[in-house]
């Protein structure tokens, strides 16, 4: 597989890589990971089975989506392929962590998320599956957003959830998605470019102090979802959504939507790993009820 990325690493770039060195980095739950050096430049590898390839494709063209925006970092996306039973996607590295993220920097991060938002397409969804993990997510294009968010989203992940064994989560969650048009009567968002996985994972400040994203699940929805997904698994400074609201004010019905939107990952956590992810998925849809019963 090795000579194989090589030698699409040569056709991709122009250059001549010849592989001198190869180490395991932290690559996530899902993906083995690598940096490849020759003499002169090193490449990010991730690593799948053969039959995760879309999965990568998928991630090279929403990085390609988010890098056509000019408006944030994403690491250029070179090539995509697999070899006998392995699959794999490579990466410009970047240098990453070489100093703490200033407040200027996560300043920047904020307002260049607003500018990416600023980019939108006349419907909901993308031309493209991709995954959210390793769940598949669906984007069919719709021009309906609360429908597009009622089936593609919280409606599939239920369905997963009651295929496990979670019959009641399930029926409470169709209650809830019959009555989702409530959440928008006076909101209607725009089908905004967005990273889709944004948590505090998912960025980082490279050594010159410029912010990076990657690891995205592209595609075009409300831009709430994905300010709300920042508030997951710890929140980024306060620095981050000032820098953001002063670009581009969110409504004052987020505080409420951002549950909604947060539903949609959490049930998705719980598809993936179970444990207690069962009962905050619960406590959300009927917190979500109570505001429209």
């Amino acid at each position: 597989m090795w000579q194989t990325i090589s030698d699409q690493i040569n056709n991709a770039t122009g250059d001549q890589f010849k592989l001198e060195s190869k180490r395991a980095v932290s690559g996530g739950s899902i993906n083995s990971a690598y940096v490849i050096s020759s003499a002169e430049k090193s490449y990010f590898v991730k690593t799948n089975s053969a039959r995760r390839v879309e999965m990568f494709e998928a991630e090279r063209d929403g990085l390609n989506e988010i890098a056509a925006s000019k408006s944030i970092k994403v690491p250029q996306a070179y090539c995509v392929g697999s070899e006998g039973s392995q699959s794999f996607i490579v990466m410009e590295y970047l240098s990453i962590g070489g100093m703490s993220a200033s407040s200027l920097s996560v300043e920047q991060l904020g307002s260049d998320l607003a500018n990416m938002h600023r980019h939108t397409n006349e419907r909901y969804g993308w031309y493209r599956n991709n995954t959210i993990g390793s769940t598949p997510q669906v984007n069919i294009q719709s021009g309906n957003w609360v429908k597009f968010y009622r089936d593609q989203r919280l409606g599939y992940q239920y369905q997963l959830a009651a295929q496990k064994g979670c019959s009641k989560m399930a029926e409470r969650g169709e209650l809830l998605m019959s009555k989702l048009d409530e959440f928008f009567s006076d909101y209607n968002p725009s089908a905004s470019l967005l990273h889709g996985d944004l948590w505090s994972g998912n960025y980082a400040i490279d050594k010159s102090g410029i912010p990076v994203i990657f690891d995205p699940a592209t595609y075009y929805g409300d831009r709430e979802a994905d300010i709300a997904m920042t508030e997951l698994f710890g929140g980024f400074s306060q620095r981050f959504y000032s820098a953001y609201n002063d670009n581009f004010p969110l409504d004052s019905g987020y505080k409420v939507r951002k549950v909604l939107y947060n539903l949609y990952h959490i049930i998705n956590h719980y598809n993936l790993f179970g444990g207690g992810y069962q009962h905050q998925a619960e406590h959300m849809t009927e917190q979500l009820l109570s505001e429209v019963q």
